[in-house]
């Protein structure tokens, strides 16, 4: 029996408490034959029902039974928690939507280890380790298939039976960089997954956009898997978008010069300048989301136009068409916030700006502080992040990774600064409160007049509140709002 070597901080603990019946399982097993061994343990005790189980641990930190009925109890110590289960075997539960069965887990401390190991998804996750002794349990192959890199499936037949395992499926694949055995293919394209919920496919999606060395190996998989077709219609419509050959010449393996094939180059580059720029992971997360979906509109507003000598395909208003169709699709998959990110809102306002960033450099000779005052405005202040994607979206025609910004995105952020256009000089400096002490009432005219000054502030007529104070007080004796 082979044997491996694991240490992580509250081993010598659960050794104690559990002798030869505690098992370290799934990602950790699979990360440390890898060689990439990780902290975050998953934990199986054999042989003991979960009643006695409790009453060993709770001495020892928190004990919540979060998973009661099937056996899974998250226990905390000294500030780190683990999942602690006995061995449970599933079996559906009715019959639901067509492709879609509930799964029943039913926990036995007495079922062998391999009957546990045999309910898990993939053989790569279908090992054990014993931490007493080191002893790896490997009754599927895991460790053969982890060295391959390659994902198989553990038991076929079950497969379907749990259809969020096909998005598993492209989340391993790109984030372990696994090929995937095409007998998948076959199983996925018949598995269906309406019966999913929007909340399990978001954390999937989002765990293959942050945690990917190239997020568009998982998007790939996502296609081929039949998951883009199922769930994601706004981006299943792009593999079938052609785009001008000689604008973007970025193909794939097989020539086709999709808007597929440049959306899933621009999503890699902007996970490249995401993680150059130190962005935190809510905002790299809205990052790539905008640029998955920055080109949503164009399927519907392609057509053939004669020029330059020859017929062009064309995409007039593509971006607002884009804005509207994420703002649906978000509506949909109920995507709103994300660790205090206001996805909903700032991923449609990246989307609809970030080819203004191009119009500046475009027009850099005869450029004002005013035009960057209102793309900042616009943009919510994010001028980071439409500056990363306009040079993403650049960036998406080529398979090289970049390096850095590039000289047009560089010069957007320079000229930024120069001009002293930031998230806090576009705030309003005058408020109702302010007008209010100048005799304008509370109303619909106050809002229009706070409009109108707003807009004249993102024009450069004032920067202070004292110069915004005189000339509101100078249209008022003009013309009360």
């Amino acid at each position: 029996m082979a044997r491996l070597r694991a240490a992580f901080r509250d081993k010598a603990l659960f050794v104690r408490l559990f002798g030869p019946d505690v098992y370290a399982v799934g990602g950790f097993v699979r990360d440390l034959v890898r060689g990439t061994p990780t902290e975050e343990v998953d934990l199986l005790v054999a042989r003991r029902p979960l009643d006695k189980i409790v009453r060993r641990i709770s001495p020892q930190g928190r004990v919540d039974l979060v998973g009661k009925s099937f056996g899974i109890i998250k226990f905390t110590v000294k500030g780190r928690t683990y999942d602690l289960a006995l061995p449970r075997k599933d079996a559906p539960r009715g019959t639901g939507v067509r492709g879609h069965k509930d799964i029943a887990a039913t926990s036995d401390p007495d079922l062998p280890i391999e009957k546990d190991l045999e309910r898990r998804d993939f053989r790569c996750n279908s090992m054990a380790l014993r931490l007493s002794d080191g002893a790896l349990i490997d009754p599927f192959g895991g460790v053969k298939d982890v060295r391959a890199k390659i994902i198989r499936l553990t038991n076929p037949s079950a497969f379907p039976e749990d259809p969020l395992r096909v998005l598993r499926t492209a989340r391993f694949a790109s984030v372990l960089g696994f090929a995937v055995d095409p007998a998948i293919y076959q199983v996925a394209k018949d598995i269906d997954l309406s019966g999913l919920s929007v909340e399990r496919t978001n954390e999937e999606l989002f765990k293959i956009l942050l945690n990917s060395p190239k997020p568009s190996k998982g998007l790939e998989e996502l296609f081929k898997l039949s998951v883009l077709r199922q769930l994601f219609p706004e981006l299943y419509g792009l593999t079938l978008a052609l785009q001008d050959s000689v604008f973007h010449p970025e193909k794939d393996e097989y020539g086709h010069h999709t808007v597929w094939q440049h959306t899933k180059l621009t999503v890699d580059q902007a996970k490249t300048l995401g993680d150059l720029l130190g962005f935190a992971a809510p905002k790299k997360l809205a990052l790539l989301l905008a640029a998955l979906y920055h080109d949503a509109g164009k399927p519907g507003t392609a057509q053939w136009e004669f020029k330059r000598g020859r017929m062009v395909i064309i995409n007039y208003g593509h971006d607002l068409a884009s804005e509207k169709t994420v703002k649906k699709a978000f509506q949909r998959l109920r995507i709103f916030s994300w660790n205090g990110c206001p996805l909903s809102k700032v991923v449609p306002i990246l989307i609809k700006t970030h080819h203004r960033a191009a119009e500046l450099w475009q027009n850099r000779e005869n450029v004002t502080r005013k035009a960057f005052s209102r793309l900042a405005a616009e943009a919510g202040g994010e001028i980071e992040l439409v500056v990363a994607l306009d040079a993403a979206d650049r960036a998406g025609r080529r398979k090289r990774l970049v390096k850095g910004l590039d000289r047009e995105a560089r010069w957007l952020l320079r000229k930024f600064e120069e001009l002293r256009v930031s998230k806090e000089t576009i705030k309003p400096v005058i408020m109702g409160r302010d007008l209010i002490k100048l005799g304008v009432a509370p109303g619909p005219g106050m809002g229009t007049f706070l409009k109108r000054l707003t807009k004249l502030q993102l024009d450069s007529r004032f920067e202070t509140r004292a110069e915004g104070l005189k000339l509101a007080k100078k249209i008022i004796g003009g013309k009360r709002p």
